[in-house]
């Protein structure tokens, strides 16, 4: 890639400037919103269209038409504007839920990284340490230490020394 003004493109390859921008999420989210602002106003001035159009078709009226008939003529334009109209809002809509999934794509996968990084390290530990068994507590074999207080292990038949509440 060259910034050169030598009759070239900017890049070689026509494909190479999406390339890039679909590796990079901010990219392509900002290269999506503008297709976005465009498809809306392209919707915008459908819809204005389509108001003067209505307005226009159904306004048109022969000699001998009965009541309707006008209507029964506009109806195909109408309903052809609509399904554009219908369309570009979709393809809005897929717009801005592509952006959102090629967001939510990244950050699956630095928390894959992350969890088998985490995993790795568990798996790690695991091999490396021995067992060990776990010292005893000399303390605790049946007998109970006098004057334990409130943190040992009582039974409820010997609380004749404890206050209640």
């Amino acid at each position: 890639m060259s910034t050169e003004n030598n009759g070239k493109p900017f890049f070689e390859n026509p494909n190479a400037a999406l390339r890039e921008i679909a590796q990079n999420p901010a990219a392509y989210a900002h290269y999506l919103a503008d297709f976005h602002r465009f498809v809306l106003d392209m919707q915008a001035k459908l819809e204005i269209l389509q108001r003067e159009t209505r307005v226009h078709c159904r306004g048109t009226r022969v000699e001998g038409d009965k009541m309707g008939q006008a209507f029964l003529r506009s109806f195909p334009v109408e309903k052809s504007l609509n399904d554009v109209l219908k369309n570009l809002k979709n393809a809005t809509a897929g717009l801005e839920k592509s952006a959102h999934k090629r967001h939510a794509h990244d950050e699956k996968v630095k928390e894959v990284k992350k969890n088998r990084k985490e995993k790795e390290q568990l798996k790690a530990r695991k091999n490396n340490t021995s067992l060990q068994a776990a010292p005893e507590n000399p303390g605790q074999q049946g007998a109970q230490s006098p004057n334990m207080g409130y943190g040992g292990p009582m039974s409820i038949y010997n609380l004749d020394h404890r206050e209640s509440a």
